[in-house]
């Protein structure tokens, strides 16, 4: 059976199948996803012990409750490297009690320059929003979990 010819003087029903997306609707969606997507990073990797990949847009939420070791880091820095595993064993170790999280310096000038962040690793605790203790250098472990338990 042929389908039937599209009559050109009859208006199109709407279709959200495919009428094209209205963009400012496209954007709130789109800001909603990425905010749900932060809510459930924030709730649901902390408790289970994985680093927070923080960026400008999530970073104060991320650190103004409780305690936050934050790893500021490149990904062309060896002694970064060296700690990462380091920065996974306390985020595992902490779960509950402290965040742990780390920041890419070189996509997040601006966050690295408001702290001060001259060289990497530099290792940052906050308490509620704070910076309190900073440890810069490729330390090692105890160095960093001493730190953490004095803030907590």
């Amino acid at each position: 059976m042929p389908l039937a010819a599209a009559n050109p003087h009859k208006p199109l029903e709407r279709n959200h199948m495919t009428e094209p997306p209205d963009p400012e609707l496209a954007r709130l969606r789109e800001k909603r996803l990425q905010e749900m997507k932060r809510t459930m990073t924030i709730e649901t990797q902390t408790p289970h012990g994985e680093v927070l990949d923080l960026s400008t847009s999530d970073f104060d939420e991320t650190i103004k409750s409780g305690v936050t070791l934050v790893d500021f880091f490149a990904t062309w820095c060896m002694p970064c490297k060296m700690m990462a595993p380091v920065v996974d064993k306390l985020a595992k170790e902490y779960a509950g009690r402290a965040k742990v999280a780390k920041v890419d310096v070189d996509l997040n000038i601006e966050i690295a320059m408001r702290f001060g962040v001259q060289g990497v690793p530099t290792f940052g605790i906050f308490k509620d929003g704070q910076m309190v203790h900073r440890v810069v250098g490729g330390v090692g472990y105890e160095p960093l979990k001493m730190a953490l338990d004095t803030f907590l």
